[in-house]
């Protein structure tokens, strides 16, 4: 691992960033970030799946900006986000090239379908970073252990319920190849867990909290919301509409039932301390956007660039694309204080607001 890589390695934890949502270009429009565009250094293209996760705006884009801004003075970052358009980002990526981007770092709205934009750019001599979803055929890959996300929510949830009961399962989008793994890994937990029972499972198409929600109320219509024993929300966003929808059932915030999550999203953090949602996972964005800014800043620049992680990742998983795997960890009531604010990832005053001062309190954040 290079120096620099094994300093992010250390560092990139601690990096702190509000949580601030940026707006999102639009379908050919590049936002430049960092550097010049007129100094004449290289230019790297950031090319995102969505915004309505909210880590996306908030966290990869302006820390992978600022890696690369630190990393290489006279580079470039041009930036789009597809909306969850598919076709929207092909035309993105096409424009990236035309514009002269000598690197493409690609979270794509589907990975099985990004093949041809890897093709296309490695065509043109330009390498491509699968950043966070899984392309076959890209030079590199990172993210983190997707397969372990999924058992540790599915354990956390099991842990919650007692050991048993009746759930329902929300799942991620079928064009995200994490999505998959996620559920997978959840799958291998609880349906080898006796005396759990899947009432109904939904692979939302978009990741929305808006389908989560409405999902969630169609279930409520057809199950006594005060027999479902847990609910399986694949990330935060979910998890927010799966409360919405609970609520909107007459269902008290104290009496809802263990809820998942994933993504560390403050509002969930929020929930976690007030008990409406029983766990996150808190996967340290700063390491993966680091990581990926300095690759991306080698190969632009023409520099050895470190194979893998130092992490025993078995490369063969990932059909032989050199691949940055880093560990996800879960989040609950009881560690908070030792994770997303140890880490500086949130603040307290990021968290402990309004209805949420004594929750925290009660927690010993402040």
């Amino acid at each position: 691992m290079s120096t620099r890589l094994s300093r992010f390695a250390l560092i990139g934890a601690t990096v702190a960033l509000t949580a601030t949502t940026f707006a999102a270009c639009g379908a050919n429009d590049a936002e430049s970030g960092s550097g010049d565009s007129a100094s004449g250094g290289a230019t790297i293209a950031l090319l995102l799946p969505e915004s309505k996760t909210t880590r996306y705006e908030a966290f990869d884009k302006p820390l992978f900006e600022e890696a690369v801004s630190k990393l290489c003075s006279d580079c470039t970052v041009d930036y789009y986000n597809a909306d969850q358009d598919e076709s929207k980002q092909q035309q993105q990526l096409t424009t990236a090239l035309n514009a002269g981007a000598s690197v493409v770092v690609l979270d794509p709205v589907n990975g099985d379908g990004a093949t041809g934009m890897v093709q296309e750019a490695q065509g043109q001599d330009v390498p491509v970073i699968a950043y966070d979803r899984f392309i076959d055929g890209a030079d590199y890959y990172m993210s983190f252990d997707n397969e372990t996300v999924g058992k540790m929510q599915a354990e956390a949830l099991v842990d919650a319920m007692g050991g048993s009961g009746d759930i329902l399962m929300l799942n991620g989008a079928p064009s995200d190849p994490n999505a998959a793994q996620f559920k997978a890994g959840a799958h291998s937990v609880l349906d080898s867990t006796s005396g759990v029972k899947i009432l109904e499972e939904y692979d939302n198409p978009d990741w929305s909290p808006e389908n989560a929600q409405q999902w969630t109320t169609d279930q409520l219509s057809k199950y006594d919301p005060t027999k479902i024993d847990g609910v399986y929300a694949a990330n935060d966003g979910q998890a927010g509409g799966v409360v919405a929808a609970f609520t909107g059932a007459g269902v008290a915030l104290t009496d809802l039932p263990p809820i998942t999550g994933q993504d560390a999203e403050v509002a969930a953090i929020q929930r976690i301390l007030a008990g409406e949602q029983a766990m996150t996972i808190y996967k340290p964005i700063p390491i993966e956007a680091q990581t990926a800014a300095e690759v991306a800043v080698d190969l632009a620049n023409g520099d050895d660039v470190p194979a893998t992680t130092d992490t025993g990742v078995d490369q063969t998983t990932y059909n032989d694309v050199a691949s940055f795997i880093f560990t996800p960890i879960a989040v609950t009531k009881d560690n908070v204080a030792d994770t997303v604010i140890a880490d500086g990832f949130y603040s307290a005053s990021d968290i402990c607001t309004g209805d949420y001062v004594d929750a925290c309190k009660e927690a010993g954040i402040s």
